[in-house]
């Protein structure tokens, strides 16, 4: 047998790896071949995988806790697998999964046992990706119906920006002056302005 790696993911910086580093600690592998990510399934465009791929070469055996920390998009997981055990020959253990471990099996049964269930797998973890999207998506525009308000908030105006606003717009001053007596940056003054409703686009483009 060649190296032994085993590979973690987590979505985000803020996750933990630890439910996954636990379940390598049997498996005798050296801390230096052991590679974490923190970042989205959605493609192989990882620093941390490919430079453990980059390293790897036949016979040496991969070990990931399940099959959506490989990644969660069907078609890319499929090939990267395919990479994996066909170019690379390399060896993979999916944990939660014993069906997926290329070492056993490798005769025509046993592959094509192993190939189904890896599809099935694939599907199920790009559906929950999608899900999860969609979970997403539906819980930030319940919330924009609550009234949240998403992203930086507005820093609150000068108390004397109507006025000047009304100058600028009347043509009694110009927007760069009526910028610095506010003591905002100019493309800042004229968009709250107009969003303000203080003006409008055309009357924007003749100032």
């Amino acid at each position: 047998m060649g190296t032994m790696y085993g590979y973690a993911r987590v979505s985000t910086k803020e996750q933990r790896e630890d439910r996954q580093l636990r379940a390598f600690s049997g498996m005798k592998l050296q801390q230096e071949n052991i590679y974490v990510d923190k970042q989205s399934g959605k493609d192989f465009e990882r620093p941390m995988y490919k430079r453990m791929v980059r390293k790897m070469k036949d016979d040496d055996l991969l070990y990931i806790k399940s099959i959506d920390r490989l990644g969660r998009n069907y078609g890319e997981i499929l090939e990267q697998w395919r990479y994996l055990t066909k170019d690379k020959k390399v060896d993979i253990v999916v944990l939660d999964m014993p069906l997926l471990d290329t070492r056993r099996g490798k005769d025509l049964m046993g592959t094509f046992l192993s190939d189904v269930v890896l599809q099935v797998l694939s599907f199920v973890a790009e559906n929950e990706r999608k899900n999860i999207r969609e979970r997403q998506k539906e819980g930030i525009e319940a919330a924009k119906l609550r009234g949240v308000q998403f992203g930086r908030p507005k820093s609150p105006l000068p108390e004397n920006f109507e006025q000047l606003s009304s100058r600028w717009l009347s043509g009694e001053i110009s927007g760069k002056r009526a910028a610095e007596l506010c003591g905002m940056p100019l493309t800042t003054f004229r968009r709250r302005s107009i969003s303000l409703g203080q003006g409008d686009e055309e009357e924007f483009g003749a100032m």
